[in-house]
């Protein structure tokens, strides 16, 4: 299982969070504590937001800890809003287009976590991207088909709803089609403004989610684990739920997305 950080603030170098702490994103990429799969070095990647507002896009393939490129990068680039990720691959192959976050239009996604089964339902997930996004079908991984299901939803207009859809569309695939664990995930996306995260399974095996308001840097880290247990205020998200963080406001609500399809 996959690892990631997000940060939504005040501009802070992309290493205070990715380099520079004692458990740091990239040590998760060597030791993770809080997921089955300690070592996560199938790619890696970075998003983030500052003068325009597109995201700036860096991924490769290499383990995060071997890549020189990145140290250089985080210790230079500032920005309010960024995504990173570690991948630890569910199947798929290791390549540059598989690795997140995902970037669409000015938004960007990233995710850690499982769709069941999804080489049996493949096929018909990938028909549920409308046509006007399926050009930026560019990997082969369950997060990215996740992600354009729910840009064809309507994030623009209401990222929530979206989002409950499109999980909803692909458990509902799995149940039928595919296999246990269902679903299980653990995402964040933005459009620049607003950071968006949902903790969410099928079982009781949600990934693992937590967030922190940080005095010092006057700003939310939202992260897979703590990179740093020394302030202890870290709050875990409970399975099940929608967040929303603003640069000063967070907000958590339900996200039951079966419960939301039946209801319609």
């Amino acid at each position: 299982m996959c690892r990631w950080a997000a940060w939504h603030g005040k501009p802070l170098f992309l290493s205070q969070i990715l380099t520079d702490p004692a458990h740091s994103l990239i040590h998760q990429s060597r030791e993770a504590s809080k997921c089955k799969t300690a070592i996560n070095a199938d790619g890696f990647g970075l998003a983030w937001y500052d003068q325009k507002p597109e995201p700036g896009q860096y991924r490769d393939v290499h383990p995060a800890w071997s890549d020189p490129n990145l140290q250089a990068l985080a210790d230079q680039v500032s920005a309010g809003l960024f995504l990173a990720h570690v991948r630890a691959s569910t199947g798929t192959a290791t390549s540059r287009n598989n690795c997140h976050p995902f970037v669409q239009g000015r938004w960007s996604f990233m995710h850690n976590g499982q769709i069941g089964g999804f080489d049996q339902i493949r096929r018909k997930a990938e028909a549920l991207i409308s046509d006007a996004l399926y050009p930026h079908r560019k990997g082969a991984t369950d997060s990215e088909v996740l992600f354009l299901i729910a840009a064809g939803l309507g994030l623009d207009d209401d990222p929530q709803s979206a989002m409950t859809a499109a999980v909803a569309a692909l458990e509902t695939l799995s149940r039928e089609n595919g296999t246990g664990p269902h679903m299980r995930i653990a995402a964040a996306f933005t459009r620049g403004e607003t950071l968006y995260a949902v903790r969410y399974a099928s079982d009781a095996l949600a990934p693992s989610l937590f967030y922190q308001w940080n005095e010092d840097w006057q700003g939310w880290a939202v992260v897979s684990e703590p990179y740093d247990t020394a302030l202890g205020n870290w709050t875990e998200v409970p399975k099940g739920s929608f967040c929303t963080f603003t640069k000063d406001t967070c907000r958590v609500e339900p996200f039951l997305p079966m419960q939301s399809k039946l209801a319609a």
